[in-house]
């Protein structure tokens, strides 16, 4: 097993980002695509630890007979997003270095973040989510009172069919579009970055707001195509992130990549 000092990372420097267009997302998703064919094993291996996670969430929900946290935990998935994907990241760089990597090193490498700057994002991306649930009973709390909704059929008939259901899902989605707009912005690129350079994440967090103020409907563009093909491949029973998580992690490697110089 190669040790993951030999694919050396970039020396820490003044990161400088570069607008992105159309083009250069359509050219990273076809990167992102021919990068997990190249090693599939490894996308569906940590894929399937997050479809397991999901399926794990949602039955335990069930269980305790809180269905209505459901949909705020699946639009709220995509937050952490970026994060999961370190393993994907970690493929397309020893490919893009001319390395075949197996399960095993890249599994190093995930663990190995613990002692560098990747989990200070961890914890700040682990903080909004929290947020994020928490606002959500709050809200619930507020709006919907003691109005009964003991089953997800009851939930969805209440706030789909009454004025206080309504005023629920605008204002829950203006927070958590408003969450989502910060830690987007935050994590896009310095998820990678930290990866595969020695800088500091504070400095990565600043780049990586950079790099969408240097490109901003591009990146908005990019948040709404992972946002929206996560949230589709949650149906049914979340067996399309098989395929979306290896293919997105995989493109925004390259997307990054593209970015930073």
């Amino acid at each position: 097993m190669a040790d993951m000092d030999t694919y050396a990372r970039r020396p820490a420097r003044p990161p400088e980002v570069r607008a992105l267009t159309v083009a250069d997302i359509r050219q990273s998703l076809a990167e992102g695509a021919a990068d997990f064919a190249r090693s599939p094993g490894i996308g569906l291996a940590i894929a399937l630890v997050f479809v397991v996670i999901g399926l794990a969430i949602t039955t335990s929900l069930l269980v305790l007979h809180a269905p209505w946290l459901i949909y705020p935990f699946a639009i709220g998935f995509p937050l952490v997003g970026p994060f999961a994907a370190v393993g994907f990241y970690e493929v397309s760089r020893q490919m893009e270095a001319g390395h075949q990597p197996t399960l095993g090193e890249v599994l190093n490498v995930i663990w190995a973040q613990r002692r560098r700057e990747v989990s200070w994002m961890a914890f700040v991306m682990l903080f909004v989510f929290w947020v994020w649930m928490y606002q959500i009973r709050l809200l619930m709390a507020l709006i919907l009172g003691r109005m009964s909704y003991a089953t997800l059929d009851r939930f969805a008939d209440l706030v789909l069919t009454t004025n206080q259901g309504w005023i629920f899902l605008g204002i829950g989605h203006i927070e958590g579009a408003a969450l989502a707009l910060v830690l987007y912005s935050i994590t896009v690129i310095s998820i990678p970055m930290l990866l595969d350079r020695e800088i500091d994440f504070v400095t990565a967090m600043l780049t990586s707001i950079r790099a969408v103020l240097a490109s901003p409907l591009v990146m908005l563009g990019w948040g709404l195509v992972v946002t929206v093909a996560v949230l589709a491949a949650c149906v049914p029973f979340f067996l399309g992130l098989l395929v979306v998580l290896p293919v997105l992690g995989h493109a925004t490697w390259h997307l990054y990549r593209r970015a930073v110089v």
